[in-house]
């Protein structure tokens, strides 16, 4: 299997990023790690292993981006202010750093975007707010409203990153059309899932829009890690 390693200075972020891609050909696939995770944890956690047919038989590629959780949302010792900003910088790194390096590699014109729990947060969002970027979104378990991490401060910028508030709201043509003819939407979750509820809400507001999705509640006592991550990762890839 082809993987490479790269690293290089993020100018939004204003550090050094490090990344890992998987795979020579096919669809690419942007993928968020979960809450705090890192560049490498698809590959610890089996999920590159758990699609590795696909990956050698060049089917998909997979982008695995550090994420940056800890300086955002989950740090506490800064104002929420920050943390949005700080996530916002984050954006700005995977739009000007890591598309065009899939840009290099894949000339389709496809971007599948997936997380499972908080990257399932992002995936969702990311896509949400470029849907004329995404053409997939797939999101395992994920939770998706962000207001827990705010503290009770908000601001346009957390609006507009809180999917669960945002979208209900949104009457641009140019996005709803978008989310409808373009991205094709996966929101994948068990029946023991602690996020459940957050993706039966989600997929309720879409039905709401006229947004094509599928809401894929797993039985057999799924629950939220990464052993079911994996079998839904063969499903949907």
């Amino acid at each position: 299997m082809n993987r490479e390693y790269h690293k290089w200075h993020s100018r939004d972020l204003n550090r050094d990023m490090e990344l890992l891609r998987f795979g020579h050909a096919g669809t690419p696939i942007l993928v968020f790690p979960t809450s705090m995770g890192k560049f490498f944890e698809y590959e610890d956690r089996g999920m590159i292993g758990a699609l590795a047919y696909k990956i050698d038989h060049g089917e998909l590629q997979l982008f695995c981006p550090d994420g940056v959780d800890g300086e955002s949302w989950y740090n506490k010792r800064v104002h929420p202010r920050w943390r949005v900003a700080r996530h916002m910088q984050y954006e700005g790194y995977i739009l000007h750093d890591v598309l065009p390096l899939i840009g290099q590699k894949d000339q389709s014109g496809k971007l599948a975007v997936t997380g499972c729990s908080f990257g399932g947060y992002h995936a969702l969002n990311f896509s949400l707010r470029h849907p004329d970027i995404a053409t997939h979104c797939v999101c395992m378990g994920g939770a998706y409203d962000i207001k827990q991490f705010t503290n009770g401060y908000y601001d346009n910028d957390i609006y507009f990153n809180n999917p669960p508030d945002f979208l209900p709201r949104m009457g641009d043509e140019w996005y709803l059309s978008r989310y409808r003819d373009r991205v094709k939407w996966v929101l994948a979750t068990g029946e023991w899932d602690q996020c459940m509820d957050q993706n039966v809400k989600m997929a309720a507001i879409m039905h709401g829009k006229g947004i094509p999705h599928w809401l894929d509640i797993w039985g057999d006592h799924t629950g939220h890690d990464w052993p079911w991550w994996r079998a839904m990762a063969q499903k949907y890839f």
